[in-house]
């Protein structure tokens, strides 16, 4: 195992390092992006990227890639709902996405705004469709950037820090073990592990915030 990692870490870490960061920038901007967002997996790219980091320099130059490339996406997002939500929504490629997801992003945001932008970053599907649904309604971009920031910023440190950590885990400890390829995978796994059951919990929240804020109105209703 070792030496296949060592096969995979060297070729990653082979890419010029600005190039590496463009190339993580770009795929986390398009994965942020409507309808782009549901096919490509930018944070397999940041995680793979985040292996070849060298230094604390290099770290903090590829997390700001990658937030910036975030923003991008999230903000072109914003700005294609405020120009042409319905439109979007009743396209083709807008139809195919499911109804069923477009009316849980009005509702999440009808019910939690800002915040439900901030945790959108973190679930399947409504990370792409959110920034358009809060574009098409009477959110103002600072108050939508604002909370964007703060997610993207969680969301970046995370895949940034981990790949990074199981890279020099093995750099120290692994590469002179016989199975010290384990670490790396082991951290790895047990990351991905923690996003797969986060991302769960975070989404029945998410469900439970809007079905929570529906009965309240079917109560002041009633009332």
């Amino acid at each position: 195992m070792n030496q296949v990692l060592d096969w995979l870490l060297t070729n990653v870490q082979s890419v010029d390092p600005i190039l590496r960061n463009l190339l993580a920038g770009l795929a986390i901007m398009l994965e942020t992006s409507l309808f782009v967002g549901l096919i490509i997996p930018g944070d397999t790219v940041v995680l793979v990227a985040s292996t070849g980091v060298q230094d604390i320099g290099d770290f903090f130059l590829l997390l700001g890639f990658v937030l910036l490339g975030s923003l991008i996406g999230e903000s072109f997002g914003f700005w294609i709902g405020r120009l042409f939500g319905p439109r979007i929504r009743a396209s083709k490629l807008g139809q195919r996405i499911g109804e069923s997801n477009w009316k849980m992003a009005d509702a999440f945001i009808e019910a939690r705004g800002g915040l439900a932008v901030a945790i959108s970053r973190f679930l399947p599907v409504l990370h792409s469709l959110v920034p358009v649904v809060a574009g098409a309604t009477t959110m103002r971009y600072r108050v939508f950037i604002r909370w964007t920031l703060a997610a993207c910023a969680v969301w970046a440190s995370a895949y940034v820090s981990v790949g990074y950590l199981a890279h020099t885990s093995y750099d120290q400890i692994g590469s002179s073990l016989k199975y010290g390829g384990l670490i790396f995978v082991a951290i790895i796994l047990v990351f991905v592990t923690i996003i797969h059951f986060a991302k769960k919990r975070l989404e029945k929240t998410a469900i439970k915030m809007v079905e929570t804020d529906k009965a309240s109105q079917f109560t002041e209703l009633e009332g």
